[in-house]
């Protein structure tokens, strides 16, 4: 059994102005102010039409991201209806396969980094479902059938796209503290990498 970190990707280009830029463009339709465009207004226009709660004209665009984490968290990512999902299935993956390194993979709790008599108890319960799963597949049992036994802490990959209004959604309620911590801690890791690229988007969360 291997314990690893989680891990967040940007799997979209979003550098630059040219996202922004199209939702000024997108925007201003409505409004019929395409005249008013000029270099350097995307940003106030896109701060104003947040202020005023203007925020349909951000699903124009979309954001792709990669996440590296436990299946527990994405029982929760998938909640967000308006996204779409692609995930690492545990049905057609044979974790004693050599790919896999013989061995199962499982994220670290965050809340138990620097309480070693609960990260033992919870390295043991990992260790015994990784045999139990080997046990089964030994015993003719298909990766399907054997993923019954797999824990909430086994590693996952799962890309996620939402348009820049579920992405807002997503981060006020999962950066929130009544947020479960794992997931906070994915969410607030994304949220920072996000305001970096484009921070008028995310500046008030």
């Amino acid at each position: 059994m291997k314990a690893i970190s989680f891990e967040t990707i940007i799997e979209d280009d979003i550098s630059g102005e040219n996202i922004l830029k199209s939702i000024e463009r997108y925007g201003r339709i409505c409004y019929k102010s395409e005249e008013r465009i000029t270099e350097g207004s995307a940003s106030d226009f896109i701060k104003n039409i947040i202020k005023r709660g203007h925020e349909s004209v951000l699903e124009h665009e979309k954001i792709s991201v990669r996440i590296v984490c436990d299946r527990g968290v994405t029982h929760e990512i998938v909640r967000h209806r308006t996204g779409s999902y692609s995930q690492e299935s545990t049905r057609y993956c044979n974790y004693s396969a050599d790919s896999f390194g013989n061995q199962i993979t499982c994220i670290l709790p965050a809340y138990w980094k620097d309480e070693r008599a609960k990260l033992d108890i919870w390295i043991a319960a990992m260790e015994f479902a990784e045999k139990s799963y080997f046990t089964l597949l030994d015993a003719g049992a298909t990766p399907q059938e054997a993923r019954s036994v797999l824990p909430n802490s086994l590693k996952t990959e799962i890309i996620v796209t939402y348009n820049l209004r579920e992405w807002r959604h997503f981060f006020k309620l999962r950066t929130a503290k009544a947020a479960h911590p794992q997931m906070r801690e994915v969410a607030i890791d994304l949220l920072e990498k996000f305001k970096l690229l484009i921070p008028v988007v995310f500046y008030d969360i």
